[in-house]
């Protein structure tokens, strides 16, 4: 029966997926109601609930073929599959009314205890659903591998997410929650609640968190005590993961209440915390950026400091020992709230029609504003001529600055130009792509090109849109795909064929841009078997024995990434690869010999027949040359290579 109960839940979770995907999150500043204080937040969190919706369809499916893994009755978590799907389904529906609340939420009508409360429900929900992800009773569920990486993924993300709500509150001070709100929130039908759980008491049992009462609007989350030792982000991910630096340590404060604040600087009457600050501006920054050594500088600042020809951080006077420049996600969010609570414009995007620039100014960008909305009306006219002649201009007007993309996508023309990738204008559609390539350089953008559905229609202009459309798309994928939740959803939407197809028969801009998708695509391991399906190996055979040269890099480059995976490394040794490969250990390029020498390796490390046929074809000599004058990693792969060979022929 527990069965036939989990497989009543499937639909319905799909239901309220369905219809948190579908609600649309306005642009600033057109939002009806909300003024849009928490629009990243709820993009992201709409995002990571809609990557489960290959979960639930394949629980499904596995419900009506009377698979007997659905209708288990114990889970890891100690309860049955009716158990777990019910508190899903209450977790989603939290989610989907903390949605609601927060898109409407107006910072100028409401009291800083209402944001904050907010803020605790986004942890709150966040909490609770990677929980209850981690329990599922997947030893008894067929689960493909394919889906099981995604939720994977969704649970990584929905914990840093956790840690980043865990630091905001406890940076907070004292505060009541506004009891309204959070029982709006949090009340789930049929049950008795009462919003909120106190921070510091996390209930183990899920289906417990809407029952635990607050005293009476007493107060909760106090800046030292209130963060859940579950929730506390005790260590915020860094470099390549959401990172926070320069900020203060919250589990040295647990440790003692009567540490003194953090240094603040006093401008215009404001305290601004010094952690805010650029040390080389020392001014509140607008686009925070983590640098090789940990510390977090203003973009346009250490970017003038690295063009100038410095390698050491300007704070520390270390080294840089790369010069990539790593978002500070986590400090920006924390500096805007604090911007909100404070009542001081935002350093971040559009503010009251003004645009803060690299030297701390502002500047009015009122009439680009006006004049960017009514190209944007112009999207949607009847007319052909008025459609084609705005988004010439959009494209245009996106290309030349950051400015422009942010003003164009508050705009609201984002949804509108997803709309015109159908169009039955050539010239429309070209432009119309081009534009999302444009706007999805800046990272807000890109979540809202995924919510306003853009992928179907942008692969669809890869399939059969002029040969500049295909190059443009095939760059917007490459743009969008960044983000790793991003590269599942592009994955499954059949993109990846018609990439190889322009891999294979493009333009050379075209190739190369097909090129950089595939690579970032293949990055995640469920991709990487639809790319082999898709004949992407015989298009890398290809490019290396092409007599230009001209792709060999990125051949081996793609190669080098799908050799982990069993079914690409049959593949590529069917298709006669290895002979090609010795022959670029011998002639090519530094880099390519290093790479060539990667993938033998992979192909070969576990598979003695792959390892004879290396001795066959006289890998030896060019392995021997490489392990000796080949760069660091070269070297490497080559002397374990020969360390192979060594053992395969004492057997």
């Amino acid at each position: 029966m527990a069965g036939e109960v989990a497989g009543d839940r499937t639909p319905e979770l799909l239901a309220i997926v369905h219809d948190i995907a579908a609600a649309p999150t306005p642009p600033l500043p057109a939002a009806i109601a909300g003024d849009g204080t928490f629009r990243k937040d709820c993009t992201d969190l709409v995002r990571r609930i809609s990557l489960l919706t290959h979960l639930f369809e394949e629980i499904k499916e596995l419900n009506k073929s009377g698979g007997g893994g659905a209708a288990a009755s114990d889970g890891d978590g100690g309860g049955g599959a009716a158990s777990w799907s019910f508190d899903v389904v209450v977790a989603l529906q939290s989610a989907k009314r903390l949605l609601s609340v927060a898109r409407n939420f107006r910072s100028n009508c409401s009291s800083d205890g209402a944001a904050k409360t907010i803020i605790f429900q986004f942890q709150s929900v966040t909490w609770k659903l990677e929980k209850l992800l981690s329990n599922l009773p997947y030893d008894h569920l067929e689960i493909s591998e394919e889906v099981r990486e995604q939720v994977d993924l969704v649970r990584t993300q929905l914990r840093r997410a956790t840690d980043k709500y865990g630091f905001m509150i406890s940076q907070m001070p004292s505060y009541k929650l506004s009891e309204p709100l959070a029982q709006e929130i949090s009340q789930v039908p049929g049950r008795t609640t009462s919003g909120l759980h106190k921070q510091h008491s996390c209930p183990e049992n899920l289906s417990e968190l809407d029952k635990i009462r607050t005293n009476d609007g007493g107060e909760v989350c106090s800046r030292h005590q209130g963060v859940s030792r579950l929730e506390r982000a005790r260590s915020i991910p860094t470099m390549s993961e959401i990172s926070l630096t320069n900020v203060t340590d919250t589990e040295s404060e647990e440790n003692s209440e009567s540490k003194s604040p953090p240094e603040v600087k006093k401008s215009e009457g404001v305290l601004i915390p010094e952690d805010f600050l650029c040390p080389i501006s020392l001014e509140l920054m607008r686009d925070p950026v983590i640098v090789s050594t940990g510390q977090t500088y203003e973009r346009s600042y250490i970017q003038r400091w690295i063009d100038c020809g410095n390698t050491t951080c300007p704070k520390t006077q270390q080294k840089l020992q790369h010069l990539t420049l790593t978002p500070n996600y986590v400090l920006r969010s924390l500096i805007s709230q604090w911007c909100i609570e404070h009542n001081i414009e935002q350093p971040t995007g559009l503010t009251n029609g003004k645009i803060k620039k690299s030297d701390g100014s502002f500047r009015d960008v009122t009439g680009d504003i006006a004049a960017i909305e009514v190209l944007v009306r112009k999207l949607s006219s009847r007319s052909v001529e008025d459609r084609r002649a705005a988004v010439t201009e959009i494209r245009s007007l996106s290309k030349r600055s950051t400015d422009n993309r942010i003003l164009i996508a508050e705009a609201g023309a984002i949804p509108l130009l997803v709309n015109l990738l159908t169009s039955e204008d050539v010239l429309t559609q070209d432009n119309a792509v081009t534009s999302i390539l444009n706007l999805s350089i800046y990272e807000n953008n890109k979540g809202l090109i995924m919510l306003a559905g853009a992928i179907p229609s942008i692969v669809q202009v890869l399939r059969a849109g002029t040969m500049e459309a295909r190059e443009n798309a095939a760059a917007t994928l490459f743009s969008l795909s960044l983000a790793d939740e991003n590269k599942i959803i592009i994955g499954a939407s059949g993109a990846i064929p018609a990439l190889v197809e322009l891999l294979q028969n493009g333009s050379p801009r075209g190739k190369k841009d097909a090129a950089t998708a595939l690579f970032n695509l293949c990055i995640y391991q469920g991709n990487k078997g639809r790319a082999i399906r898709a004949g992407i190996i015989t298009a890398l055979l290809k490019m290396l024995t092409d007599s230009s040269k001209s792709m060999v890099d990125e051949a081996l480059t793609i190669m080098s990434v799908l050799a982990s995976h069993q079914e690409a490394k049959v593949a590529i040794v069917k298709a006669s690869t290895i002979p090609v490969l010795i022959d670029l250990l011998r002639t090519g390029l530094p880099r390519n010999k290093e790479n060539a020498a990667a993938i033998l390796l992979a192909l070969c490390k576990r598979d003695t027949e792959n390892l004879a046929s290396l001795s066959r074809l006289g890998a030896v000599i060019p392995l021997t040359e490489l392990s000796r004058s080949g760069t660091e990693r070269a070297k490497r792969k080559a002397t374990s290579l020969l360390e192979h060979l060594r053992k395969l022929q004492q057997v």
